[in-house]
């Protein structure tokens, strides 16, 4: 590029030469020939190095005329420095001290009037990065006291991440664009807390992780405040029984700093207030076996006492049941409620009683949570109640679904039935609780059984028959608990075709020119039938034609010599199981007058043959005796 330039620009000075009329101008006769960038001393130093950027630019240009430069650097393609200069001299750009963060890719520009040139990039790396130093502002703290915490990365510019570590675990994380950050750490256990930091300069696409700074350990008093949590009774708890909770505090004295008391148990709020000590009773039941928890909050301090407490059933919460497991409508069902244990040594089985709910369910009591009626129309929800001093327990919701009894089957075929083929036959009871079974039966015994469970499903039984008769004797057999018979199946059923004949009418070594010819086609089976007539040597059919019988014939009027071969025929129905005939061999003899005609001819040539001979004979004759005659004169002359 910079020598096409440079040819444009004598082309132009020539010009001007040899047409001393025109102007051009002195400033835009040059080219930028090159630009380079390096590092020194190095591409990789260590930190605290003092690195020049070198830019270096090669420009040529006409005569002594001053030209202005324009340098930029920039770093990860963006400006870090420029510089418009007159001088042709390498254009510097010092990094003292280097950092990580100067790490990065640098390249360099140069604009003279209209014209830029940029150069390669050059990746520099600063290895290495100050270690931290970490300042508390307090060095011993009450118990939920905060501390002030200043780590410094010395000398280290750019976007830092700052880490704060207290006994080895992270807890805070500060991002900031200075060499340090400034946090506030909460000390909420006693005793003596180490802590350290750490930092990473981040430099796209990379990052520098620093050493762990400077220990600095902090110890944390504990304030005199304790929360005490007391349950009474101590020792085995049933239900029933009433539970004592309070939830106090413990200060030292002429201490009136403001306290909040919290008594819980999980995520129930029992009682809270200001005053030191909280009182609570219940009645104990079962829900109640857990944790308490004595909450005590002095300002920004939580102080914690929990005790378990174990309260024993005084009878398990009643299961409701139903006896069968399945009715139809208005058959006779039992409801049995039942707690399975309870606790002897406080309660007598007599004291629990059970109630059904809901009342009006049409059921009676028949004993101890013994419940017996009639099943309904339609899906119905119980619930039983086992109370016993003051404690009432509901069992969960049993829904009795009275199954719907099975409507009689329909069986049909779900394609042709083909006399020796496998055919399907479909069970299906339009209605009926699943799941349903479904038993094909042949003359009443039983030949597969499948079972329906879900709505998309269907019985289908693949079977075969020898017999036409046979598919009226398959009924089918639909039970969910009750029964019901199809009726039987009714269908048409398809015999193949058989025994194919050709039958040629006249008879053989009777068929003669100009007679009708008759080829018919019998076969045995289920019509319709498609015939085919067909002659040997011709791949299409002579005729074809659809009957509903199972013979048909093919006639041939005014029979010729040409008509003379080898015939047979081709039958087809539903089965789609085809059969031909043997082929049968056709001769057309002469017509009958034409054979008495030749007759005659051949009488008359020969009569014509005889007359002639005798003629020719007598004629013969007659000259001998002339000539013996003849002979006679001349002698006796």
């Amino acid at each position: 590029m910079g020598r096409l330039t440079l040819i444009l620009l004598t082309s132009t000075l020539l010009s001007s030469y040899f047409h001393p009329g025109r102007v051009v101008d002195a400033q835009s006769i040059f080219t930028i020939r090159e630009v380079s960038l390096s590092m020194e001393p190095s591409n990789d130093v260590p930190r605290d190095t003092n690195v020049t950027v070198r830019c270096r630019a090669v420009v040529s240009s006409l005569g002594q005329e001053v030209l202005n430069r324009q340098y930029t650097i920039l770093k990860d393609r963006v400006q870090v420095y420029t510089k418009t200069t007159t001088s042709s001299e390498d254009l510097l750009y010092p990094l003292p001290m280097a950092r990580a963060f100067n790490s990065g890719k640098y390249t360099c520009q140069i604009a003279i009037e209209d014209k830029r040139e940029v150069s390669k990039y050059q990746k520099l790396t600063v290895t290495g990065l100050s270690k931290p130093e970490l300042h508390l502002n307090k060095a011993v703290v009450n118990e939920g006291e905060e501390v002030t915490v200043r780590c410094t990365a010395p000398g280290e510019t750019g976007s830092i991440i700052f880490y704060f570590y207290e006994d080895s675990k992270e807890i805070k994380e500060e991002q900031v664009s200075s060499n340090y950050a400034e946090t506030k750490i909460r000390f909420t256990s006693t005793g003596i807390h180490k802590c350290h930091c750490a930092y990473t300069v981040v430099v796209v696409p990379d990052a520098f992780r620093s050493e762990q700074s400077n220990i600095v350990t902090v110890s944390v008093k504990e304030i005199p405040y304790t929360p005490v949590l007391e349950i009474l009774p101590i020792y085995k708890i049933y239900e029933g029984d009433t539970l004592d909770i309070s939830c106090s505090l413990r200060r030292p004295q002429y201490n009136s700093q403001s306290t909040q008391l919290i008594l819980s148990q999980g995520t129930q709020l029992l009682s809270s207030g200001t005053k030191d000590k909280l009182n609570h009773s219940l009645v104990a039941l079962a829900k109640h076996s857990g944790e308490f928890e004595c909450r005590l909050e002095i300002g920004n301090v939580v102080k914690v006492a929990k005790k378990n407490v174990s309260v024993t059933e005084l009878f398990s919460l009643p299961t409701l049941t139903m006896s069968p497991v399945e009715v139809f409508p208005r058959e006779p069902l039992t409801l049995i409620c039942k707690s399975e244990s309870l606790a002897s040594e406080r309660l007598h089985k007599e004291e629990l009683t059970y109630t059904l709910e809901p009342s009006d369910a049409y059921l009676i009591p028949r004993g101890a949570g013994v419940f017996q009626g009639k099943a309904l129309n339609a899906d119905f929800n119980y619930t039983c109640t086992a109370t016993a001093k003051g404690i009432m327990k509901q069992s969960k919701i049993l829904t009795v679904r009275p199954k719907l009894p099975v409507s009689a089957p329909k069986i049909t075929v779900l394609s042709k039935v083909i006399l020796g083929r496998p055919f399907e036959i479909l069970c299906n009871s339009s209605t009926g609780t699943l799941p349903i079974n479904y038993t094909l039966l042949h003359d009443y015994m039983p030949m597969d059984m499948i079972t329906v469970k879900q709505p998309y499903e269907e019985a289908r039984f693949t079977v075969t028959i020898t017999r036409t008769d046979d598919i009226s004797k398959y009924i089918c057999q639909a039970n969910n608990g009750r029964k019901e018979l199809s009726r039987r199946l009714d269908a048409t059923v398809i015999v193949p075709l058989s025994h194919p004949t050709l039958t040629v009418v006249p008879t053989l070594g009777e068929i003669y020119e100009g007679d009708h010819l008759y080829l018919i086609c019998g076969v045995q089976g289920t019509p319709p039938v498609t015939f085919k007539w067909y002659r040997v040597g011709n791949e299409n059919p002579l005729y074809s034609t659809t009957s509903n019988s199972n013979n048909t014939d093919y006639q041939v009027k005014d029979l010729a010599k040409h008509h003379s071969g080898m015939y047979f025929c081709e039958a087809i129905n539903p089965a789609n199981t085809a059969v031909g005939s043997n082929p049968v061999t056709i001769e057309v003899r002469m017509a009958l007058w034409k054979k008495a005609l030749i007759g005659g001819i051949c009488l008359l040539v020969l009569a014509v043959l005889a007359l002639l001979f005798v003629l020719y004979y007598r004629s013969k004759r007659g000259r001998r005796e002339a000539a013996a005659e003849l002979s006679v004169r001349s002698a006796a002359l």
